[in-house]
């Protein structure tokens, strides 16, 4: 994994600029490595992707399934629960 060099890009600072972290982030991708997600509900670090959910009020027709395969939402349009491990 790679690790992030934020710190050695000073963006960890509190006077960081707004622009400065723009930059840096289209410069160097792996500072945003999940998508942050803005709706008048809130904003999210969307990580489990299916977070956004929370932050929508239309989901899509089910199913749905994420990216690897897990089913997010079943054939009637409700979230199916995962246990989590770890």
């Amino acid at each position: 994994m790679t690790r992030s060099p934020a710190e050695e890009l000073g963006l960890l600072n509190e006077n960081v600029r707004e622009d400065e972290l723009l930059a840096a982030m289209l410069k160097y991708p792996v500072l945003v490595n999940r998508p942050i997600v803005c709706t008048p509900k809130g904003v999210k670090l969307c990580r489990p992707s299916e977070t956004v959910l929370t932050l929508i009020d239309k989901w899509p027709a089910g199913p749905y399934f994420k990216e690897d395969g897990t089913l997010v939402l079943d054939h009637e349009g409700n979230l199916v629960k995962h246990e989590t491990t770890g």
